[in-house]
Formats: C-alpha cells, sequence, structure tokens
C-alpha cells in the first residue's frame, strides 16, 4: 500500500497565530518526506478558516525547497476558477522548479460561495471545468493549438514551459456519479474524495472501473482514496477526535454561515452517521485492521490519509504505518 497526506490548513476558531498553523504543516510534511510517503496532497481552499491555503501552486513551490524525496500534488487546483492557460503555465513551471516532482490534481470544487465570489455559475460550473482541463491537456501536448469553446477562444498559441514530465501525471477529483462517469469516459485517474462513506466509496470505486471498461480504457492507474483519520491510545479518545474534527468541518465549511443554535435533529444525526461511517478511528491496532479490510473489500492500494490531529498524524508514521505497508 502506498501512502499520501491530504494535507489541510485549518485554522479553528482562529485560536493562535495562523503562522503556527502552517509551521506546524510544513514540519509535519518534512517528517513525510523521510518517512517512505508517496506524496503530499495540498488542498485549495477560499475565505474560510476550514483550510487557509489560497495558492497550492505557491504553498508548492515552498514545499518543494523543504523536501527532497516526496511527491507534491494538487488536491486539488480548482481548475474553473483560473485562466486555463495561465494554469497550464503555472504547473508546468512548478514541475520544472520541483524537477519532475508535481501530480496535478484537478477538481471543480462544490463551495457556493467561492463559486460566486469568482463568477462561476453552479450550472455553468461543470461545463467549465470540463473545458478547462481539455485546454490545459492540450497546451501541455501540443507545440502551438488553437480552442473554440464555450467559454475560451484563441488561436494559435504556444504555452511554454511544457512540464518537465512526459506524460504529465494527473487525476480528476470526483466526488459525484457524474464526474465519476465523465472521468471513466475520458479515461482519465481519478482521487476519491474523503466525504464518501466506506461503503459508498467501494460501490463508487466499481462504478469507476465498469465505466472505464464501457469505454475501452485500462484499469491499471492508481486511485487514492481519501481518508479521514482520528487515532488515540484508546477508543473513547479516538472517536473524541473523530467527531470534534467532524463538528469543526460541519460548521466551518459544510454549514457555512449556520450558527450551532440552528442546527436541527437531522444535523445531529448526520454528523453521527458522518463520524461512524466516514471516519476511520480507534486506536493504532482497530485503524490498521480497517485499512486492512478496505484493501481486501475497496481495492486501498493508495491511502491518502486525511488526520484530524497532529497526535493522529504521528500515531499513523510510528503505529499503522508498519502494520500496513
Amino acid at each position: 500500500m502506498q501512502f499520501g497526506v491530504l494535507q489541510f490548513f485549518s485554522w479553528p476558531n482562529r485560536r493562535g497565530e495562523l503562522s503556527t498553523v502552517y509551521d506546524r504543516a510544513l514540519d509535519r510534511i518534512k517528517v513525510m518526506d523521510q518517512t517512505g510517503f508517496d506524496a503530499v496532497w495540498l488542498a485549495e481552499h477560499h475565505f474560510s478558516t476550514y483550510s487557509v491555503c489560497p495558492s497550492v501552486h505557491v504553498m508548492a513551490a515552498h514545499v518543494a525547497g523543504i523536501t527532497k524525496n516526496l511527491r507534491i500534488g494538487t488536491a486539488v487546483s480548482l481548475a474553473a476558477f483560473y485562466h486555463p492557460l495561465r494554469l497550464a503555465e503555472e504547473v508546468a513551471l512548478l514541475d520544472h522548479l520541483t524537477q519532475g516532482r508535481i501530480n496535478w490534481g484537478a477538481g471543480r470544487g462544490f463551495d457556493r460561495k467561492e463559486m460566486e465570489i469568482f463568477g462561476v455559475g453552479i450550472e455553468e460550473s461543470a461545463e467549465r471545468f470540463h473545458e478547462h482541463v481539455e485546454i490545459v491537456l492540450q497546451a501541455w501536448q501540443c507545440e502551438k493549438f488553437s480552442f473554440e469553446g464555450q467559454f475560451n477562444q484563441f488561436s494559435d498559441v504556444e504555452v511554454l514551459p511544457k512540464p518537465l514530465q512526459d506524460p504529465m501525471p494527473f487525476w480528476i477529483a470526483t466526488s459525484s456519479r457524474d464526474a465519476i462517469e465523465w472521468a471513466g469516459e475520458k479515461g482519465y485517474a481519478i482521487l476519491m474524495d474523503p466525504h464518501a462513506s466506506c461503503e459508498e466509496l467501494g460501490s463508487k470505486y466499481q462504478f469507476y472501473l465498469d465505466t472505464l471498461a464501457k469505454n475501452g480504457h485500462s484499469s491499471n492507474t492508481i486511485t487514492p482514496m481519501a481518508r479521514l483519520l482520528a487515532i488515540a491510545d484508546h477508543e473513547e479518545q479516538a472517536e473524541q477526535i473523530a467527531r470534534n474534527g467532524s463538528q469543526w468541518m460541519f460548521g466551518s465549511y459544510f454549514n457555512q454561515g449556520r450558527a450551532k443554535s440552528t442546527q436541527s435533529q437531522s444535523d445531529v444525526r448526520r454528523l453521527t452517521d458522518y463520524v461512524q461511517n466516514t471516519v476511520i478511528w480507534g486506536t493504532p491496532e482497530r485503524v490498521a485492521d480497517r485499512l486492512v479490510e478496505l484493501k481486501e473489500t475497496n481495492s486501498l492500494d493508495y491511502l491518502l490519509a486525511a488526520p484530524l490531529s497532529h497526535a493522529t498524524f504521528v500515531k499513523f508514521v510510528d503505529e499503522v504505518m508498519p502494520r500496513v505497508a
């Protein structure tokens, strides 16, 4: 099993200095560079303390300077919010600056506030995203090219530099069946999201494999599957970490603008279900057993770990990875 980390830059309730959030994350990345991880995948978000990393490309350039072995992934570049030619240039330049260590992950995004502020209508966001991905890939593959699309038109453009890696490894972030179907029809590799339940993860992956086969594509691509983790010496401690982390996500991102006092019984049930069926929590032994089970049932060969606490990350490195590697 390969390991990566889905790295957020959360600033819960703005506690402490923001610089401490970055310092702790970068220290974690330095540990990853020396302990057998394949890649760190940097999460792009805007206008929320859920994760204060509005430019994964700037962060990736910094991460490259403090690591030697680790691949650096974007999870994701929110492609609909960029001019696609500028996006192609930036990622290709990053690939050169990192000496070919970039994994490009592209996603549509789902936050309505981000879309509204960046001028991307929710009803057009999927089509715009698809078009931008197509343009980026053509920009990397063609010496010069022209494009006449719904959102972009240009003629006889050469994008430089081309990526150092040929072909450039890239993944499409997928959470909905529509996104999975589009990626499968195109034969694109996918990143699987951390917010699906473990049961949903398996059914979505099988749907992806079926769509690949239906469209004549092979299934020999790596599929990182993101899972939220909460690990402690005792079950009760781990469950509390899982609940606290989930509560923070629901309050700061999924339910933006809603006061805690307005939470309904359905919100409480949804949170409880999320903790029990989506987050993998427990002692190191229990978490390792659960990951082995997911390897057998869901073909989990690449774990994209999203630790819900710093202690969870430490225990994952020291006590879980040796059991499942």
